[in-house]
């Protein structure tokens, strides 16, 4: 599992930063949490291929969180893309998405799916998951995403499993797949050589939002937090005003959830050469917090 910060700015572009987006490429596809103006650039300048965007989630309808989509369209059809591609996102999508299938002449050359989502969902898809949670921006409907993965079974034990008298090769592979094996008259099962199940990754995406108590169970021992921090706390008034957090309140709410690490995004433009005073403010409160830049690339691993 990598994350991609493509645009980690607010409102719009800078030279240092781009609008909202982050992809996390898992099990050979590529999901987008939201997509700014300008995010298929990005792509192609980062280490992601935009035709490997399977799903893309929208956390809110202001401009530069989704205005990206329709060049994304336009640009997979483009290039002959017959994959289906779905989009989920909060009351609106339907509508606000459906007008970029319809806006100017091109050839659409794959289904896209559009989803109406709300907070309090499970949308399952196998190998991970994603839970939704409703925010709090300016009276709009907004969504938080959660990207979690199930519970995974343990290491494999190989030096267990040849004391046992398991040879290596297909029996090795058959017990790491959760079934048993025959060794002469025994019979030796998966729990006899895995270690203890562990947990899967958990990543949540806040989008634009006023900091919330909700978020805390939401996050709660997420190994990443991508959290918007629009200004420091200086403007803490300003902030609430529209809808947004301060890097302090951010780093509260991964202090509280007992998060692993804490990136912060979506700076206003008045940070956009200097954001450190967010950086010095929130690890004050939380000290793994990074600040997010474009194209900036981190693995998340699992946990022993």
């Amino acid at each position: 599992m990598k994350l991609v910060f493509l645009g980690t700015g607010s409102g719009f572009p800078s030279r240092e930063r781009n609008v909202s987006s982050v992809a996390i490429r898992l099990n050979g596809e590529v999901l987008l949490f939201d997509c700014g103006e300008g995010t298929q650039r990005q792509l192609m300048l980062s280490s992601l291929s935009f035709m490997k965007v399977r799903r893309i989630f929208i956390t809110h309808f202001h401009g530069d969180h989704f205005l990206g989509v329709g060049g994304l369209i336009q640009s997979m059809c483009l290039n002959n893309r017959t994959a289906p591609l779905d989009i989920y996102g909060p009351e609106g999508a339907i509508h606000f998405i459906g007008e970029f299938l319809r806006l100017g002449y091109f050839n659409q050359t794959m289904p896209v799916l559009i989803h109406e989502i709300s907070g309090g969902e499970r949308l399952n898809f196998g190998r991970y998951f994603i839970r939704t949670l409703s925010v709090e921006h300016g009276g709009i409907p907004a969504l938080a995403y959660s990207l979690e993965e199930p519970v995974r079974r343990g290491r494999f034990l190989k030096e267990r499993a040849v004391e046992l008298g398991v040879k290596p090769g297909p029996d090795f592979r058959r017990l790491q797949s959760g079934e048993s094996v025959k060794v002469g008259k025994r019979t030796v099962t998966p729990e006899m050589v895995l270690g203890p199940p562990r947990r899967g990754r958990k990543v949540v995406y806040s989008g634009d939002t006023l900091p919330l108590e909700t978020m805390v169970d939401f996050a709660r021992e997420a190994d990443v937090l991508i959290h918007e921090a629009t200004f420091h706390s200086g403007l803490a008034e300003r902030a609430e005003e529209f809808g947004h957090s301060t890097a302090r309140e951010a780093a509260e709410i991964a202090r509280k959830g007992g998060v692993r690490k804490l990136f912060l995004t979506h700076f206003s433009t008045r940070y956009s050469e200097d954001p450190t005073p967010l950086l010095e403010e929130a690890k004050a409160v939380f000290p793994d917090t990074e600040l997010a830049r474009d194209f900036l690339e981190y693995e998340i691993k699992l946990r022993d």
